[in-house]
């Protein structure tokens, strides 16, 4: 195995680590995106931003409550031992919106860096699937113990393309629907599609990546 093969291995086996799969090999969707707990750490500041912010209608406030629900998500994880960078990481996505809304003096701000990570991966994905080392091809080879074989096949290599492909299609679709919202000002319908648009929409895109390309015996067994 090459340099680049190992390092290659590393990296997608330390990503895979975020993909669970229950007892049957099958993929645990739930579990994918951290529990009911990861959907409600993700989703909650910036519902609780919108939701101050519309009711109060003083930016400080909203900023102030969304803050401290990232605060207390973090001495949460930190008094159960977690581990530092998955405590502190959701913080610091809240602070960074935060800093957005308050430097720019508009709500709409705090959606903004959201903006910025979409364009990211979809560029990084994009990318995976030009040189022929689609993501989800890394990422669900080392859980299913295929390692880069499937490389080697054309049919799967296609198919975890096709995977990378939809979860690009999910992210592409948020920058479609979101970024046209920021400019008409609709800080109400972006913030409701912030949510609707984000941890639900990823793992049914994870899902249906994960069901398109299982082994052909899995895909006909009962």
């Amino acid at each position: 195995m090459s340099s680049a093969d190992q390092f290659s291995q590393q990296l997608s086996g330390s990503a895979a680590k975020r993909i669970s799969t229950k007892d049957d090999g099958s993929l645990d969707v739930l579990g994918s995106v951290g529990g009911v707990r990861g959907i409600v750490e993700a989703a909650l500041p910036a519902t609780v931003f919108l939701a101050t912010y519309l009711i109060a209608d003083e930016l400080a406030v909203a900023i102030g409550v969304a803050v401290a629900i990232g605060a207390l998500f973090t001495v949460v994880r930190l008094a159960q031992r977690g581990p530092l960078v998955q405590s502190f990481s959701g913080l610091a996505g809240v602070l960074i919106c935060a800093g957005f809304a308050h430097f720019s003096g508009e709500a709409r701000g705090f959606y903004v860096p959201g903006f910025f990570v979409n364009a990211g991966y979809i560029i990084a994905l994009s990318v995976s699937v030009a040189v022929k080392w689609p993501v989800m091809g890394i990422l669900f080879g080392v859980i299913r113990g295929q390692g880069f074989d499937w490389r080697r096949d054309r049919i799967q290599r296609r198919r975890y393309a096709l995977a990378t492909w939809i979860i690009t299609a999910v992210l592409a679709s948020r920058l479609i629907v979101q970024v046209p919202l920021y400019f008409a000002e609709n800080e109400t319908a972006l913030g409701v599609t912030r949510v609707v648009m984000g941890v639900p929409l990823y793992a049914f895109a994870l899902w249906l990546g994960w069901m398109i390309t299982r082994d052909r015996q899995q895909s006909t067994s009962p």
